[in-house]
């Protein structure tokens, strides 16, 4: 084994009604759990969501209700999961952006707290980016089937900087093709939350990164604004997120 473990290491993927964090379910739970001595055991749950599964999601994951209408809840099966992730550090393809925040809702869902502080995250996806050629030239290759003659001169480089834009446009359905839709679109940022509803400004606190009050600091607001507190915890916003405001108000009453 290449990797070296201190603790052990629960790679684990989840099958979902959908997409939605704050909405969807699981259907199924698979946990790797690696030791550092590099024994290994897993667990896989199918799991009633409690609501239908779209077709659309069936058609991915061949899981449908028929399959599962006699599987044990997630409130059932929970603490199975706790137990086999206390201790651990987790891991996963995507996981940071998807199954770690659906599994904290699910959790929370089901009043057992989780908190990402007491756990490292290892996200197999990201690494992948980083390593692989992700320059212009590959993506150039990739979506206009050319190779960039005179790489990192700025004609060339701006001339197919613009044609591998134009393409991704015309290849992805769901990119908007007009600017300012688009550069919301291609804007990252770090999150205090998981789902990115607060992000941080230059001095590291959290802000909101929506609505009135958008990219003024959380604090600063509920202090001057405490319904706006109640608001968000009664609106349709994840679990976590609504956990991360509740920290945040707390603090500012010092």
């Amino acid at each position: 084994m290449n990797l070296k473990l201190h603790k052990p290491l629960c790679i684990f993927d989840l099958e979902t009604t959908g997409t939605n964090i704050g909405k969807d379910k699981i259907v199924e739970i698979c946990i790797l759990k690696v030791n550092p001595d590099a024994s290994r055991e897993s667990k896989t749950w199918r799991v009633n969501p409690e609501m239908p599964i779209p077709n659309e999601s069936s058609a991915i994951h061949g899981i449908y209700d028929e399959d599962v209408k006699d599987a044990p809840t997630f409130r059932d099966i929970a603490p199975k999961v706790m137990e086999m992730l206390a201790g651990s550090d987790l891991g996963g393809f995507n996981s940071n952006r998807f199954d770690v925040p659906l599994l904290a809702e699910e959790l929370l869902r089901v009043e057992i707290d989780f908190d990402l502080s007491k756990f490292r995250l290892v996200d197999a996806q990201t690494i992948f980016h980083k390593k692989e050629p992700r320059n212009l030239g590959a993506a150039y290759q990739f979506y206009c089937g050319k190779v960039l003659e005179n790489a990192h001169s700025a004609e060339a480089d701006v001339m197919a900087t613009f044609e591998v834009l134009d393409a991704q446009v015309g290849k992805y359905d769901d990119i908007p093709n007009e600017i300012a839709p688009l550069s919301e679109f291609t804007f990252h940022n770090k999150n205090a939350d998981l789902a990115g509803f607060i992000g941080y400004n230059d001095k590291t606190e959290a802000v909101f990164n929506f609505g009135k009050y958008k990219g003024q600091v959380v604090k600063a607001v509920f202090q001057k604004d405490l319904g706006y507190y109640g608001w968000l915890q009664n609106a349709d916003f994840p679990l976590y997120t609504k956990k991360v405001f509740t920290k945040i108000q707390l603090s500012s009453k010092f």
